[in-house]
């Protein structure tokens, strides 16, 4: 079984690890930012992780560069200063589209059914629920998603060899709550076909892992 869900929005940055200064965003997004975009929607971690299968491109990949105001210093309970502000070059991408195709993976101590999460999945989205707004790669860039129309627009015709690129910064088998998170990141050879991106298993070989960070 899959949910396949349709996203789009004004702007999208799905950002580079390199590029931890001056924000410059990959061309489509990445696998961990559609998974935050379906766990935004429905989420239970101790239950559940999403594995997304495959990611399609419905709009031209067009890019746009501006200045934006970030804080230097991390937010705490002091009101942030002017002088405490920078201003940063950003290459993100505008009028994105995109429809993501994704399973529920149950974890091994679930008690329910896998159909229970799936029709809990659709209902939330044919409702246009969400637990937090969804977003594509920066909080202020908002994404819209509605359950995908299957007579919908077809992919952009664009074959990429798009190198290696994040898969996700956690370990999706690990759902223990902490206070303090526990990064892992993972890479695969993101190609795109005729606008399709086909995502592997967590679990498959073409996925990287590296080792936890503590």
């Amino acid at each position: 079984m899959e949910v396949i869900m349709e996203v789009w929005g004004d702007f999208a940055c799905f950002s580079k690890p390199e590029g931890k200064v001056e924000r410059l965003t990959y061309p489509v997004p990445t696998p961990s930012a559609v998974r935050g975009i379906l766990s935004s929607v429905y989420s239970k971690p101790r239950e559940f992780v999403w594995q997304v299968n495959r990611i399609k491109v419905l709009n031209p990949i067009r890019y746009i560069s501006f200045k934006r105001n970030e804080v230097k210093s991390k937010i705490s309970n002091k009101p942030i200063f002017t002088d405490d502000r920078t201003q940063r070059q950003t290459v993100a991408l505008r009028d994105v589209r995109y429809r993501f195709a994704a399973s529920i993976c149950p974890r091994p101590d679930f008690n329910g059914t896998e159909t229970q999460l799936y029709e809990q999945a659709l209902r939330r989205i044919r409702g246009g629920k969400a637990f937090a707004q969804p977003t594509l790669g920066l909080k202020e860039f908002v994404a819209y998603f509605q359950e995908a129309d299957p007579r919908g627009s077809a992919p952009i015709p664009v074959d990429m060899d798009l190198g290696l690129m994040v898969y996700d910064v956690f370990d999706l088998h690990d759902y223990e709550l902490r206070k303090k998170a526990r990064p892992r990141l993972s890479l695969y050879h993101y190609v795109m076909e005729q606008g399709v991106i086909q995502v592997p298993p967590y679990d498959s070989p073409e996925v990287l892992k590296g080792d936890a960070v503590c």
